[in-house]
């Protein structure tokens, strides 16, 4: 058994070690906050892209673009695949790093060529440890997604899209679907599917409230130069707003992670420390009971010895 010393010190260790990992939950929980803030500041104009495309096409007929499937097809497209993967720069974030590198490591098995791009220390690292070339590692990013880095990224993908140095380019992130749940989520970011922009009944609805206010001009809608190069235009925009909420929803992810991750250890740390507790008072007890003894003892001793010289 541990001398009461030794269980005082780990108690004290524990409990040094449990204001670190309460700093670190107070820590996420502001970045999350602070994050989340930032892009409901922003989704607006990305949502407003988005029901632009969608007014194009249902404007204009037989628009074609390069960045589509031709309607109706998803088909397997030849050439080379790229993969944005985003992971944290940190650890201590439970098994988040390491269920979107496991997504990751399963899509790029697929016989192919393809090009990897990073966002964050931890996949770096892994990437490199296994001897899988990277083209590009987004540094900074992870730990601070903004709308410039989002914007580098895409112009970045969409630049070697448009050279046709990537024919389909996927983002392997953690989307944040509540405080409680985060999944691994696999998104194509290029070629888009004119599917993915039919009108929801809602945006129908709203779009035909506003309409009752505002008298439309007469004849089709006009696009300058045409509808084509509007829808370019926009995709650039789009794709970026895709991007930053990828890298926000991993942030987000990340944080609500490493908030559950300590309040998991605050808890580990509470139960060590009443195990200990009751081990330096049952530690405690018997240094008392032990001491008592010994005076018990040394007092009849004591009282033997004078009764012995009384008699002699």
């Amino acid at each position: 058994m541990s001398n009461m010393k030794e269980i005082k010190g780990h108690i004290q260790s524990v409990r040094d070690t449990q204001k670190i990992t309460n700093a670190m939950y107070l820590i996420s929980s502001n970045k999350l906050r602070k994050i989340k803030k930032e892009l409901d500041k922003t989704k607006p104009y990305f949502e407003e892209v988005a029901l632009s495309i969608r007014r194009i096409f249902k404007s204009a007929k037989n628009v074609k673009s390069r960045y589509f499937y031709p309607e109706g097809n998803t088909y397997e497209i030849e050439g080379t695949y790229g993969y944005l993967v985003i992971t944290a720069d940190k650890g201590l974030a439970g098994a988040y790093n390491q269920n979107v590198i496991k997504e990751a490591s399963k899509l790029m098995t697929k016989k192919h060529d393809k090009l990897l791009f990073v966002v964050g220390e931890y996949g770096r690292r892994y990437f490199t440890q296994k001897n899988i070339p990277i083209e590009k590692t987004f540094l900074y990013t992870a730990q601070n997604p903004t709308l410039t880095r989002a914007r580098e990224i895409s112009n970045l993908l969409l630049s070697l899209y448009d050279e046709k140095k990537l024919s389909k380019i996927y983002i392997i992130f953690t989307d944040y679907e509540s405080g409680m749940e985060s999944k691994v989520k696999v998104l194509r970011l290029l070629p888009f599917n004119h599917s993915d922009f039919k009108m929801s009944k809602t945006e129908r609805d709203e779009e035909q409230k506003s309409s009752r206010n505002f008298v439309w001009p007469k004849g089709e809608i006009e696009f300058h130069p045409n509808a084509q190069e509007a829808l370019d235009n926009m995709i650039s925009s789009y794709v970026t707003g895709i991007v930053y909420g990828a890298l926000v929803d991993s942030f987000c992810s990340e944080q609500n992670a490493r908030m559950n991750a300590m309040e998991s250890a605050n808890r580990n740390a509470e139960e060590l420390i009443g195990n200990l507790t009751i081990e330096y008072n049952h530690t405690r007890q018997a240094a008392i009971t032990q001491e008592i003894t010994e005076v018990s003892a040394g007092a009849r001793a004591k009282k033997k010895h004078k009764n012995q010289m009384k008699t002699t």
